[in-house]
């Protein structure tokens, strides 16, 4: 069973990086931007988390997603919530948004998700086209410096009502050679109701590797594209990183030249 066709479960095991998502879309407006962003567009935008943030927020949204369970949930959620955006099944390798965006944002590793230097380079083009000039995208991922261990986990509890949403992450089969890993998700889900029953999923997932070189690599073929400054996953504005080999976790700001 896919644990991207439970959005709601999904989404609630990651909602803890979703303000501080939408907030670095505020300070990136208000910094580099001539007047407030309007339109932003998430690829791979899941069960929706960070679109309906951003539209409660006041921006014209358009998310997309190959899973249509999650986009069904997102419309629901957005048509709960009193809200409207522009959500579609479609594939981030070639939808382009029209009219074009101010900011483009993906997030948690889903341009990982991309296996290949083609595919990921056509990625980068269709944002590309989707953005406006002086237009940003950001982008993050995890990155794999050269030192590091190839194996690794992680897990954490998710709460929301009377739902938990226990989630553990292992990182395996990582092989240099075809930049490839496996990231194995195990999500189970228990209610107050009824503890005795929970719902059990487990899901592995190809994952494309970077070093900090390799990314220089990528961004260097896409030329649409200038590399202005790199954070980690703590979305600080005042804080960019350098890129080498000590980053694990990478936030690009790329600007449409």
């Amino acid at each position: 069973m896919d644990c991207y066709d439970y959005p709601q479960y999904w989404d609630l095991a990651f909602r803890d990086s979703t303000r501080e998502e939408a907030d670095f879309v505020d300070a990136i407006s208000a910094k580099y931007l001539r007047g407030r962003a309007r339109r932003i567009y998430e690829p791979g935008c899941g069960g929706g988390r960070l679109v309906v943030e951003l539209a409660r927020r006041g921006y014209d949204v358009t998310g997309i997603d190959l899973n249509s369970a999650a986009i069904q949930y997102l419309q629901k959620r957005l048509k709960r919530n009193g809200l409207k955006a522009n959500v579609h099944v479609a594939d981030m390798r070639e939808f382009i948004c029209r009219p074009k965006v101010d900011v483009a944002i993906n997030t948690v590793n889903t341009f990982r998700h991309l296996l290949t230097e083609k595919d990921a380079v056509q990625h980068l083009q269709a944002v590309a086209q989707s953005l406006k000039k002086g237009g940003f995208y950001i982008l993050g991922f995890h990155l794999l410096p050269p030192d590091a261990a190839l194996e690794d986990d992680e897990s954490w509890v998710a709460r929301h009502g009377n739902v938990a949403v226990h989630m553990r992450l292992d990182a395996f089969g990582a092989n240099r050679r075809t930049r490839l890993e496996t990231l194995r998700f195990r999500m189970q889900v228990k209610t107050k109701q009824d503890r005795s029953k929970s719902k059990k999923f487990t899901t592995d997932y190809q994952m494309r590797i970077y070093t900090a070189a390799q990314v220089k690599a990528l961004f260097a073929k896409v030329p649409q594209f200038q590399l202005v400054e790199v954070f980690d996953f703590f979305y600080e504005i005042d804080e960019p990183q350098p890129l080498d080999d000590r980053l694990g976790d990478a936030v690009f700001l790329l600007r449409r030249r």
